[in-house]
């Protein structure tokens, strides 16, 4: 894709419409994937994070869309549990933007796979496999509930 992207015009980053970035986050984040990045980076004795039980949307600031993240979280919401914000009102310690979806700044600075592109309708996803409440069936239906969601209030208020 990323090549594609540099070698085709037509496929170019300026010419997209909506990217969904489809996530998942399972216990390995925590047990594996974590304690090597921190490892990788010289980072001592972090500490343990809190994997969020069910699924959200990564927002970026600088292109809010409410009522198109809204209609992901709504058509999600018929799959599966939307994730609640921790005791502190965030999810991942970031600030929430409206019910089940977090904001952070813009997704190229981050180097976030949502901002390969300079779509308007940009989003990463996350869900949670590993939760008791939900199989990882469910989850595989969330991610597709999103995307339909999502291409619905697209083909109904812009096209």
């Amino acid at each position: 894709l990323l090549q594609c992207l540099k070698d085709d015009r037509s496929l170019g980053k300026d010419n997209w419409m909506c990217h969904l970035d489809l996530h998942e986050t399972t216990d390995t984040d925590e047990t594996e994937f974590r304690p090597a990045k921190a490892a990788r980076d010289g980072i001592v004795g972090s500490e343990k994070g809190e994997i969020p039980d069910g699924f959200y949307l990564v927002q970026d600031t600088t292109s809010p869309q409410p009522d198109w993240y809204k209609a992901m979280i709504d058509s999600v919401r018929k799959v599966t549990h939307i994730a609640p914000a921790d005791s502190e009102g965030k999810i991942i310690g970031e600030e929430i933007t409206q019910e089940g979806v977090i904001g952070i700044p813009c997704n190229k600075s981050l180097g976030l796979c949502a901002g390969m592109t300079n779509a308007l309708y940009r989003t990463t996803t996350e869900v949670y496999p590993d939760s008791p409440k939900a199989t990882p069936e469910q989850c595989n239906r969330a991610q597709v509930a999103c995307i339909e969601g999502a291409l619905d209030h697209i083909i109904d208020t812009v096209l």
